[in-house]
């Protein structure tokens, strides 16, 4: 067993406090993002996982893009605990989007008739596993991040923002920076009761 796959492991939380504070090169940002997308897997090596990676003006540019989203369903009076969320996100050093291919997913299901309604749902699995490389590989180089889901509120503006294509359907975003707090306490079930065992 190595301990550093699993330190890195338990060492990946919800991080909610982040700053734009310098951690690491975007060069390294960028190669872990290649490397995850390049070597996680996918069902039936579908390669459906899209992501989109904003740094600097572009990150906060999503993030006000998301709150002008939002400010048209939270009523005005009720919107300043929205806002200051939405600033916590902002105040971070870049955001990852995570989309799956839908021309992909589409594509698998007429190849593969037999398990057409399943595409969707591995589809899912894999962003799922993009998500959890990328994030635990961030945490590993010294960022703090969290997995937000704004979406299908904000897809059009960001749509038409950066040009993204109209077969990509966005699944996450993932604000990081520099951790500015500790993350929470987590509480564990017994693993007797998550386990069951044959030998």
């Amino acid at each position: 067993m190595s301990s550093a796959f699993f330190n890195a492991i338990k060492n990946r939380r919800s991080i909610y406090g982040i700053s734009k504070e310098h951690v690491a090169s975007n060069e390294a940002i960028k190669e872990i993002i290649n490397e995850a997308v390049l070597h996680t897997p996918s069902s039936f090596n579908s390669q459906s996982t899209r992501v989109v990676l904003l740094l600097g003006e572009k990150h906060d540019k999503v993030w006000d893009l998301t709150k002008d989203a939002l400010r048209k369903v939270v009523p005005a009076e009720n919107f300043s605990p929205t806002d200051e969320k939405i600033n916590s996100f902002k105040a971070g050093y870049g955001t990852v989007l995570f989309y799956e291919d839908q021309q992909v997913v589409k594509g698998l299901q007429e190849d593969f008739a037999l398990y057409a309604d399943n595409f969707p749902v591995w589809s899912e699995h894999t962003s799922a596993m993009h998500q959890f490389v990328i994030w635990t590989a961030l945490e590993e180089i010294g960022f703090g991040a969290s997995l937000q889901h704004y979406n299908p509120l904000i897809d059009e503006s960001i749509q038409q923002e950066w040009s993204i294509p109209s077969s990509w359907k966005l699944i996450a975003q993932m604000p990081f920076g520099k951790p500015t707090m500790a993350p929470g306490e987590k509480d564990f079930k017994p693993l007797e009761e998550r386990i069951k065992i044959f030998e």
